[in-house]
């Protein structure tokens, strides 16, 4: 953080926490900052509410939904609006007679009950909240002027992700904030610290850790049915048809096309080339507000929406996107803690868009009487081994992890769903693991974090862990940009061997942020 950026943000603090201290009503007062009686409903703000935001809303529309906020408009209304025809989609497909599945085809999964209830919360929030709820485009003035504000859900691009959440904890607001925690190493480790200092309940958007089958995945490990394990691949099938990556940044020719060979260099300044051109900002979208902390940069619609997250400026790639999702089981079962070692293997990198396909080989050291495990990341399509004991089966090729014992191994699908233990016999033989955590009510992420902000329970996946895992699935990142091996120093925060490399576990905030 700048200089000029801190002494803003200590202004803008100063102002605000004063006046909201002034008009904090006695419960929430005798309780401590941050926190409401049980009985109270949140009184919530979403701060990136197009996409993923707008999913997050619906989940929590049983609470008070008191602000809007989005540099988007044009994109985040439209979102808004298709409530209406989502709702009827929904409707339908609950009055539906239930398909038959075709032969040989496993029956068709559709839970009716937590249909009903999204159902209800979508309505709800289309004709309750969003109509009542103050918009905003810039989060800095709707904290400053909505006081009656409990608790933020940040579900904006990654790199932004840090500086809201500061903001809100510094003012004794709760946080649910999406995957990845954050954009920079020292962002995660310092949002961890900040949730321990202001005490408030935070939660990472990983839902999946809610789950009661990716809880029993971690059962199994925990009950040794697969014996030690020293392997673990973990692939996605990200960003093949999601959002585009290895790609030049848009750029007009500076050489004449015939002067240009047809080479690996000169088609990619061509296709630089094609893209390039002088897109207007479309209406409604505040370029400098998404730009954020992140550098100046000129809109294209190769940006935004959504495609921010192949483009390191904004995003954290594959790996970014889906390792909370994947990553996460193997962390929490196995209590990885932080690598001693990092390499990152890509397709071609211009450092500017994430490559197509990546592999990240972790080194985990031993842990007490744990050994120690080494773990490989695959996305853009590319795959592990397929192991023996599949038999005819394949692996899914949408996501999934090998975890590789002394006496078995464990398989399980994206967010941990589906864990069975290979081979077969021995999956049959062992039966279900002792229960050793506690299951969240309805599988409900958001939910629970509504009650730990109540104080009525724990969060499911609280800052003090999500921080630890974000750390590990940025330093893959890292190591991509570093070209080489490297290795990591967790208790100083540090890579060793490539002096260059620790550049790439913060940022430098673009002036006035």
């Amino acid at each position: 953080m700048t200089a000029n950026n801190a002494i803003l943000r200590r202004k803008f603090l100063t102002q605000t926490v004063t006046t909201a201290a002034a008009l904090t009503i006695v419960p929430r007062h005798v309780l401590g900052r941050g926190f409401v009686p049980p009985s109270d409903m949140l009184n919530i703000a979403g701060i990136g509410v197009g996409g993923m935001g707008r999913a997050n809303l619906i989940n929590l529309a049983s609470q008070n939904i008191v602000a809007l906020c989005d540099v988007d408009w044009g994109y985040a209304g439209k979102s808004l609006d298709r409530l209406d025809a989502d709702i009827e989609k929904l409707r339908t497909r609950i009055e539906a007679t239930p398909a038959e599945p075709a032969p040989a085809e496993p029956p068709l999964e559709f839970d009716r009950v937590k249909a009903k209830a999204q159902l209800a919360n979508m309505i709800k929030l289309k004709s309750e909240h969003v109509p009542k709820a103050k918009r905003y485009k810039d989060y800095r003035q709707m904290l400053e002027q909505q006081k009656d504000i409990d608790a933020v859900v940040v579900a904006t691009p990654d790199h932004m992700h840090a500086t809201i959440a500061l903001a809100a904890m510094d003012l004794g607001k709760h946080v649910y904030v999406q995957k990845p925690l954050a954009w920079s190493v020292d962002e995660a480790r310092r949002l961890a610290r900040r949730a321990k200092e202001t005490k408030v309940a935070t939660q990472m958007g990983n839902q999946g850790h809610s789950f009661d089958e990716a809880r029993t995945a971690v059962e199994y490990i925990w009950a040794g049915a697969i014996g030690e394990v020293r392997e673990v691949h973990i692939w996605t099938n990200r960003p093949l048809g999601f959002w585009p990556q290895g790609v030049p940044r848009p750029e007009p020719l500076k050489v004449p096309a015939d002067t240009l060979r047809w080479n690996g260099t000169g088609v990619n300044t061509r296709l630089a080339a094609a893209l390039a051109g002088n897109y207007p900002v479309p209406e409604g979208l505040d370029w400098n507000l998404f730009l954020g902390v992140a550098p100046q940069i000129d809109y294209h619609p190769i940006y935004h929406p959504f495609n921010w997250r192949g483009w390191t400026d904004w995003g954290v790639g594959a790996i970014g996107d889906m390792g909370a999702h994947l990553i996460d089981h193997s962390i929490w079962a196995l209590n990885l803690g932080l690598p001693t070692s990092i390499e990152t293997i890509s397709t071609p990198f211009n450092g500017a868009s994430y490559p197509n396909a990546t592999f990240t080989f972790y080194e985990f050291p031993a842990r007490g009487k744990m050994p120690p495990v080494k773990l490989t990341w695959y996305d853009g399509g590319l795959l592990p081994n397929r192991p023996d004991e599949l038999g005819e089966e394949q692996l899914n090729k949408g996501g999934g992890a090998l975890l590789i014992g002394s006496k078995g191994k464990l398989l399980h699908d994206t967010y941990g769903l589906n864990p069975r233990l290979l081979p077969k016999s021995l999956h049959d033989s062992f039966g279900k693991p002792p229960q050793k955590l506690p299951r969240i009510p309805g599988e409900h992420h958001e939910l629970n974090w509504v009650d730990a902000a109540k104080g009525k329970t724990a969060a499911s996946c609280p800052f003090e862990y999500a921080a630890r895992l974000t750390e590990v699935m940025l330093l893959g990142v890292v190591a991509l940009r570093a070209g080489t091996k490297i290795h990591y120093d967790a208790d100083n925060m540090r890579v060793t061997n490539v002096m260059g490399a620790n550049d790439y576990l913060t940022r430098a905030y673009r002036q006035t942020w």
